[in-house]
């Protein structure tokens, strides 16, 4: 692993993990605390909720993000808005030139269609999200758009979407600061028909710093 230099954390580490390729993870990030992922090989996409922790219906929204800002993508100063419209998270730096908020999530359904049958058993970032959802009583009516750090989801000049190589690198981060007390759910995505995770998945480390 060749990791790029990153600027220091505010604060103390409280938590630093690795997330295995194609795995779940969870954690409370607390207000002010900053969480940190970090792409360890490069060219690894890593779906995204977040949810309120003192309220159950408040959740992040693609939505509302997209309007308050005017732009599809999500850059350093970015706010991420809830479905209250109220800044639930700020992009505090990346090394990452941009990423994606309308890619969504593969699943089980979603690879058989795209892929063909014999992708239907493959795991999925649904799953992941469910299974990380489960752990805090949520379940498949609590799912909503999600965030793909690292991931180049170009818009093509006719509207179409490209999933295409992306542009992140060994050790580029995305540090993202909690303004309010949140759950999030993240899937190390496990996609292998796409080139957003270069058809092999990779691990990606998670730090929150308070």
């Amino acid at each position: 692993m060749n990791a790029m230099a990153q600027p220091e954390l505010p604060g103390d580490v409280v938590l630093d993990e690795v997330v295995p390729a194609r795995a779940p993870w969870t954690a409370v990030v607390r207000a002010g605390q900053t969480l940190r992922i970090v792409d360890l090989e490069g060219n690894q996409a890593v779906d995204y909720l977040m949810y309120s922790l003192d309220d159950d219906a408040e959740r992040y929204s693609l939505q509302d993000t997209i309007a308050a800002q005017g732009n599809i993508y999500l850059r350093t100063g970015s706010v991420l808005r809830s479905n209250e419209g109220r800044p639930m998270a700020t992009i505090t730096g990346t090394s990452v030139a941009y990423h994606d908020t309308i890619g969504g999530a593969c699943s089980c359904e979603s690879n058989t269609l795209r892929y063909g049958h014999h992708t239907k058993a493959q795991h999925a970032c649904v799953e992941n999200f469910l299974k990380g959802n489960a752990r805090f009583g949520r379940g498949k009516r609590d799912m909503a758009p999600n965030i793909n750090w690292f991931m180049n989801v170009p818009v093509e000049a006719d509207g179409a979407l490209g999933i295409v190589d992306g542009i992140s690198a060994p050790g580029l981060y995305v540090d993202i600061k909690a303004e309010m007390d949140l759950i999030v759910v993240v899937s190390n995505c496990p996609q292998i028909n796409n080139p957003c995770n270069g058809f092999n998945p990779t691990p990606v480390r998670m730090i929150i710093a308070a």
